[in-house]
Protein backbone atom coordinates (compact mmCIF):
# COMPACT_ATOMS: atom_id res chain seq x y z
CA UNK A 1 0.00 0.00 0.00
CA UNK A 2 1.24 3.79 -0.55
CA UNK A 3 1.33 7.02 1.54
CA UNK A 4 -0.21 10.03 0.20
CA UNK A 5 1.43 13.21 1.13
CA UNK A 6 -1.52 15.57 1.51
CA UNK A 7 -1.18 19.59 0.99
CA UNK A 8 -3.51 21.49 3.08
CA UNK A 9 -4.33 25.39 3.34
CA UNK A 10 -2.98 27.30 6.14
CA UNK A 11 -4.49 25.79 9.41
CA UNK A 12 -6.78 29.34 10.68
CA UNK A 13 -8.27 29.55 7.21
CA UNK A 14 -9.45 25.69 8.18
CA UNK A 15 -10.62 27.37 11.24
CA UNK A 16 -12.61 29.77 10.06
CA UNK A 17 -14.87 27.12 8.22
CA UNK A 18 -17.10 25.74 10.55
CA UNK A 19 -17.36 22.25 7.76
CA UNK A 20 -13.36 21.98 7.93
CA UNK A 21 -13.01 22.91 11.41
CA UNK A 22 -15.60 20.12 12.72
CA UNK A 23 -15.21 17.56 10.12
CA UNK A 24 -12.48 14.89 9.22
CA UNK A 25 -9.50 17.02 9.83
CA UNK A 26 -10.64 17.37 13.48
CA UNK A 27 -10.77 13.48 13.87
CA UNK A 28 -7.46 13.41 11.77
CA UNK A 29 -5.31 15.90 13.90
CA UNK A 30 -6.65 14.31 17.36
CA UNK A 31 -5.33 11.16 16.83
CA UNK A 32 -3.05 11.46 14.47
CA UNK A 33 0.57 11.26 15.46
CA UNK A 34 1.91 15.28 15.39
CA UNK A 35 5.25 15.64 14.48
CA UNK A 36 7.79 18.74 14.51
CA UNK A 37 6.20 21.63 12.58
CA UNK A 38 8.13 23.01 10.02
CA UNK A 39 8.41 26.79 9.06
CA UNK A 40 5.35 28.40 7.45
CA UNK A 41 5.04 28.63 4.07
CA UNK A 42 3.18 26.88 1.00
CA UNK A 43 6.62 26.81 -1.05
CA UNK A 44 8.41 24.87 2.33
CA UNK A 45 5.64 22.33 2.29
CA UNK A 46 6.45 21.75 -1.87
CA UNK A 47 9.98 21.23 -1.40
CA UNK A 48 9.49 18.64 1.65
CA UNK A 49 8.06 16.63 -1.27
CA UNK A 50 10.56 17.83 -4.33
CA UNK A 51 13.56 18.09 -4.02
CA UNK A 52 16.32 20.28 -6.13
CA UNK A 53 19.12 23.17 -5.64
CA UNK A 54 18.22 25.97 -3.91
CA UNK A 55 16.66 27.79 -1.28
CA UNK A 56 13.84 28.73 -2.18
CA UNK A 57 10.92 27.56 -4.66
CA UNK A 58 11.08 29.56 -8.06
CA UNK A 59 8.12 30.20 -8.96
CA UNK A 60 8.14 32.37 -11.92
CA UNK A 61 10.43 30.60 -13.85
CA UNK A 62 8.60 26.96 -12.60
CA UNK A 63 5.56 28.61 -14.03
CA UNK A 64 6.95 30.02 -16.98
CA UNK A 65 7.86 26.85 -18.42
CA UNK A 66 4.40 25.52 -18.39
CA UNK A 67 3.27 28.66 -20.25
CA UNK A 68 6.11 28.99 -22.53
CA UNK A 69 8.39 25.98 -22.45
CA UNK A 70 11.11 28.57 -22.37
CA UNK A 71 12.48 29.07 -19.05
CA UNK A 72 15.46 27.71 -19.24
CA UNK A 73 18.87 29.87 -19.48
CA UNK A 74 17.15 32.88 -17.43
CA UNK A 75 16.38 34.16 -14.72
CA UNK A 76 12.81 34.63 -13.86
CA UNK A 77 10.28 36.91 -11.41
CA UNK A 78 6.45 37.28 -11.46
CA UNK A 79 5.37 40.96 -11.91
CA UNK A 80 1.75 40.43 -11.99
CA UNK A 81 -0.91 42.92 -11.99
CA UNK A 82 -2.61 43.88 -9.11
CA UNK A 83 -4.74 46.38 -7.23
CA UNK A 84 -4.00 48.07 -4.45
CA UNK A 85 -6.44 50.26 -1.78
CA UNK A 86 -5.03 52.82 0.22
CA UNK A 87 -6.68 53.40 3.94
CA UNK A 88 -5.82 55.88 6.62
CA UNK A 89 -2.86 54.03 7.50
CA UNK A 90 -1.48 52.28 4.37
CA UNK A 91 -1.96 50.42 1.35
CA UNK A 92 -3.32 47.17 1.17
CA UNK A 93 -3.64 44.09 -2.20
CA UNK A 94 -7.28 43.52 -2.29
CA UNK A 95 -6.30 40.92 -6.14
CA UNK A 96 -3.48 39.96 -7.62
CA UNK A 97 -3.24 37.76 -10.97
CA UNK A 98 -6.90 37.71 -11.49
CA UNK A 99 -8.48 41.22 -12.09
CA UNK A 100 -10.28 40.88 -15.15
CA UNK A 101 -7.67 42.41 -17.44
CA UNK A 102 -8.15 41.33 -21.29
CA UNK A 103 -5.38 40.11 -22.90
CA UNK A 104 -5.69 43.77 -25.53
CA UNK A 105 -5.91 45.80 -22.15
CA UNK A 106 -2.63 43.65 -20.79
CA UNK A 107 -0.56 44.76 -23.82
CA UNK A 108 -2.17 48.02 -23.52
CA UNK A 109 -0.70 48.53 -19.94
CA UNK A 110 2.46 46.81 -20.58
CA UNK A 111 3.26 48.70 -23.88
CA UNK A 112 3.76 51.90 -21.14
CA UNK A 113 5.41 49.71 -18.41
CA UNK A 114 8.59 47.93 -20.85
CA UNK A 115 10.55 51.14 -20.90
CA UNK A 116 11.00 51.13 -17.25
CA UNK A 117 11.65 47.61 -17.37
CA UNK A 118 13.92 48.20 -20.32
CA UNK A 119 15.99 51.07 -18.19
CA UNK A 120 16.59 48.66 -15.73
CA UNK A 121 17.70 45.63 -17.96
CA UNK A 122 14.45 43.47 -17.76
CA UNK A 123 11.91 41.78 -20.61
CA UNK A 124 8.58 42.56 -19.32
CA UNK A 125 6.31 40.18 -21.07
CA UNK A 126 2.55 40.53 -20.40
CA UNK A 127 1.38 38.22 -22.77
CA UNK A 128 -0.89 36.43 -20.30
CA UNK A 129 -3.38 38.70 -18.75
CA UNK A 130 -2.88 37.16 -15.44
CA UNK A 131 0.49 36.11 -15.16
CA UNK A 132 3.36 38.54 -16.33
CA UNK A 133 6.68 38.01 -16.01
CA UNK A 134 10.29 39.78 -15.62
CA UNK A 135 12.93 37.77 -17.89
CA UNK A 136 16.92 38.73 -17.22
CA UNK A 137 20.10 37.09 -16.71
CA UNK A 138 21.25 34.23 -14.65
CA UNK A 139 22.95 35.54 -11.34
CA UNK A 140 21.39 39.12 -11.73
CA UNK A 141 20.01 40.61 -8.46
CA UNK A 142 16.12 39.44 -7.66
CA UNK A 143 14.17 40.56 -4.87
CA UNK A 144 12.64 37.97 -2.14
CA UNK A 145 9.03 38.61 -1.66
CA UNK A 146 6.01 36.75 -0.54
CA UNK A 147 3.41 35.09 -3.03
CA UNK A 148 0.09 37.06 -3.44
CA UNK A 149 -1.75 34.71 -0.64
CA UNK A 150 0.52 35.68 1.91
CA UNK A 151 0.43 39.51 0.94
CA UNK A 152 -3.61 39.50 0.42
CA UNK A 153 -5.17 42.73 2.44
CA UNK A 154 -1.84 42.79 4.50
CA UNK A 155 -0.12 45.97 5.16
CA UNK A 156 2.15 46.06 1.97
CA UNK A 157 5.29 47.90 3.53
CA UNK A 158 5.58 44.44 5.44
CA UNK A 159 6.29 43.04 2.34
CA UNK A 160 8.14 45.30 -0.17
CA UNK A 161 11.98 44.32 -0.61
CA UNK A 162 13.83 45.62 2.78
CA UNK A 163 17.30 47.15 2.73
CA UNK A 164 19.80 48.70 0.43
CA UNK A 165 19.18 45.38 -2.19
CA UNK A 166 15.29 46.03 -2.13
CA UNK A 167 16.08 49.89 -2.73
CA UNK A 168 16.14 49.57 -6.52
CA UNK A 169 12.83 47.41 -6.21
CA UNK A 170 10.91 49.57 -3.90
CA UNK A 171 11.21 52.42 -6.84
CA UNK A 172 10.25 50.23 -9.70
CA UNK A 173 7.64 49.36 -7.62
CA UNK A 174 6.44 52.95 -7.05
CA UNK A 175 7.32 54.18 -10.68
CA UNK A 176 4.91 51.59 -11.86
CA UNK A 177 2.54 52.60 -9.69
CA UNK A 178 2.54 56.18 -11.01
CA UNK A 179 2.50 55.00 -14.69
CA UNK A 180 -0.39 52.34 -13.75
CA UNK A 181 -2.16 55.44 -12.04
CA UNK A 182 -3.07 58.07 -14.70
CA UNK A 183 -3.26 54.85 -17.38
CA UNK A 184 -6.46 55.36 -20.33
CA UNK A 185 -7.16 51.47 -19.53
CA UNK A 186 -7.96 52.12 -16.03
CA UNK A 187 -9.70 55.44 -16.86
CA UNK A 188 -11.80 52.86 -19.34
CA UNK A 189 -11.88 50.03 -16.83
CA UNK A 190 -13.96 52.70 -14.04
CA UNK A 191 -16.54 53.58 -16.59
CA UNK A 192 -17.59 50.09 -16.10
CA UNK A 193 -17.22 49.21 -12.96
CA UNK A 194 -14.47 47.25 -13.32
CA UNK A 195 -11.42 47.79 -10.68
CA UNK A 196 -8.38 49.65 -11.46
CA UNK A 197 -4.82 47.75 -12.35
CA UNK A 198 -2.40 49.99 -10.10
CA UNK A 199 0.00 48.04 -9.04
CA UNK A 200 2.63 45.22 -9.49
CA UNK A 201 3.41 42.47 -7.30
CA UNK A 202 7.03 40.97 -7.78
CA UNK A 203 7.16 37.79 -6.48
CA UNK A 204 8.63 34.19 -7.15
CA UNK A 205 12.46 34.66 -8.13
CA UNK A 206 14.30 32.34 -9.12
CA UNK A 207 15.83 30.26 -12.14
CA UNK A 208 14.61 26.58 -13.26
CA UNK A 209 16.01 23.57 -11.70
CA UNK A 210 18.15 21.60 -13.93
CA UNK A 211 16.90 18.29 -11.42
CA UNK A 212 13.96 17.85 -9.31
CA UNK A 213 14.07 14.33 -6.98
CA UNK A 214 10.59 12.92 -5.65
CA UNK A 215 10.03 9.90 -2.97
CA UNK A 216 6.31 10.22 -4.97
CA UNK A 217 5.28 7.88 -7.99
CA UNK A 218 2.19 10.55 -8.96
CA UNK A 219 1.00 13.83 -8.20
CA UNK A 220 -2.72 15.48 -8.05
CA UNK A 221 -2.61 19.17 -8.61
CA UNK A 222 -3.93 22.35 -10.05
CA UNK A 223 -0.32 24.01 -9.38
CA UNK A 224 1.87 25.46 -11.96
CA UNK A 225 4.55 24.58 -9.96
CA UNK A 226 3.79 21.12 -8.83
CA UNK A 227 2.90 20.68 -12.47
CA UNK A 228 6.62 21.83 -13.35
CA UNK A 229 8.04 20.08 -10.65
CA UNK A 230 6.85 16.67 -11.16
CA UNK A 231 7.00 16.75 -15.28
CA UNK A 232 10.91 17.96 -14.29
CA UNK A 233 10.95 14.75 -12.00
CA UNK A 234 9.90 12.74 -14.45
CA UNK A 235 6.76 11.96 -12.08
CA UNK A 236 3.23 11.47 -13.67
CA UNK A 237 0.38 14.23 -12.45
CA UNK A 238 -2.78 14.94 -12.84
CA UNK A 239 -5.18 17.86 -12.20
CA UNK A 240 -7.45 17.41 -9.37
CA UNK A 241 -10.14 15.89 -11.20
CA UNK A 242 -12.52 14.13 -8.54
CA UNK A 243 -13.38 11.37 -10.70
CA UNK A 244 -9.60 10.12 -11.81
CA UNK A 245 -8.84 10.54 -7.92
CA UNK A 246 -11.48 8.48 -6.75
CA UNK A 247 -10.46 5.35 -9.57
CA UNK A 248 -7.04 5.71 -7.89
CA UNK A 249 -8.38 4.98 -4.17
CA UNK A 250 -11.24 2.50 -5.78
CA UNK A 251 -8.39 0.27 -5.47
CA UNK A 252 -5.25 -0.59 -2.78
CA UNK A 253 -2.53 2.49 -3.65
CA UNK A 254 0.74 0.72 -4.23
CA UNK A 255 2.13 3.99 -5.08
CA UNK A 256 3.31 6.88 -2.79
CA UNK A 257 1.45 10.39 -4.55
CA UNK A 258 1.09 13.58 -3.73
CA UNK A 259 -2.75 15.71 -3.35
CA UNK A 260 -2.78 19.41 -3.26
CA UNK A 261 -5.77 20.38 -1.84
CA UNK A 262 -4.20 23.72 -0.53
CA UNK A 263 -6.56 26.10 -2.14
CA UNK A 264 -9.75 24.49 -1.35
CA UNK A 265 -12.17 25.83 1.28
CA UNK A 266 -14.84 25.05 2.96
CA UNK A 267 -17.05 22.05 1.48
CA UNK A 268 -15.44 21.65 -1.65
CA UNK A 269 -12.12 20.82 0.60
CA UNK A 270 -14.24 18.71 2.89
CA UNK A 271 -15.60 16.65 0.23
CA UNK A 272 -11.89 15.87 -1.06
CA UNK A 273 -10.97 14.54 2.87
CA UNK A 274 -13.72 12.61 2.89
CA UNK A 275 -12.39 10.73 -0.02
CA UNK A 276 -9.43 9.98 1.73
CA UNK A 277 -10.79 8.98 4.68
CA UNK A 278 -12.93 6.01 3.10
CA UNK A 279 -9.46 4.73 1.76
CA UNK A 280 -7.71 5.04 5.08
CA UNK A 281 -11.09 2.97 6.61
CA UNK A 282 -10.58 0.90 3.98
CA UNK A 283 -7.19 0.09 4.50
CA UNK A 284 -6.46 1.48 0.54
CA UNK A 285 -3.61 3.68 1.98
CA UNK A 286 -0.77 2.95 4.59
CA UNK A 287 -0.72 6.34 5.72
CA UNK A 288 -1.59 10.33 5.01
CA UNK A 289 1.26 12.69 5.89
CA UNK A 290 -0.88 16.56 6.09
CA UNK A 291 1.07 18.87 5.41
CA UNK A 292 -0.35 22.74 6.44
CA UNK A 293 0.68 25.41 4.59
CA UNK A 294 1.36 27.19 8.20
CA UNK A 295 4.15 24.88 8.93
CA UNK A 296 1.84 21.64 11.31
CA UNK A 297 2.72 18.31 10.51
CA UNK A 298 1.01 15.12 11.19
CA UNK A 299 0.91 11.93 10.04
CA UNK A 300 -2.01 9.65 10.21
CA UNK A 301 -2.52 5.68 9.48
CA UNK A 302 -5.13 3.58 9.63
CA UNK A 303 -4.46 2.40 13.08
CA UNK A 304 -5.16 5.43 14.37
CA UNK A 305 -8.35 5.57 14.00
CA UNK A 306 -8.74 3.06 17.46
CA UNK A 307 -7.72 5.95 19.42
CA UNK A 308 -10.75 6.24 21.30
CA UNK A 309 -9.38 7.75 24.21
CA UNK A 310 -8.01 10.95 22.56
CA UNK A 311 -10.78 13.46 22.09
CA UNK A 312 -12.11 14.64 18.88
CA UNK A 313 -12.87 18.57 19.47
CA UNK A 314 -13.64 21.34 16.79
CA UNK A 315 -9.87 22.59 15.47
CA UNK A 316 -9.38 26.00 17.05
CA UNK A 317 -6.64 28.56 16.25
CA UNK A 318 -3.04 28.05 17.36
Amino acid sequence: MGCLRLLLPDWTRCVASETVASGVLSRWCARADQIDAAPAGLAVAIREVFQFIGSCLPAAALTRQIDRGDAAGSAWLRADPAHVRADMVTARMLACGEVGLSGDESADLAKDLMPLFGDAGFELDARLPNRWYLRTAVGSQLPTSSPPDEVMGDDLKLHLPQGAAGKRWRQLFNESQIILHNHPVNAQRAQRGAVSVNSLWFWGAGVLPDWVRCDINRAFSDSLEVHALASIAGVRVDGLDPAIFEDTLSRVVKEDFLLDLSAFRHETLESWLLQIDHALQRRRLTCVDLLFASGQRFQLKPMHRLRFWRRVSELRAR
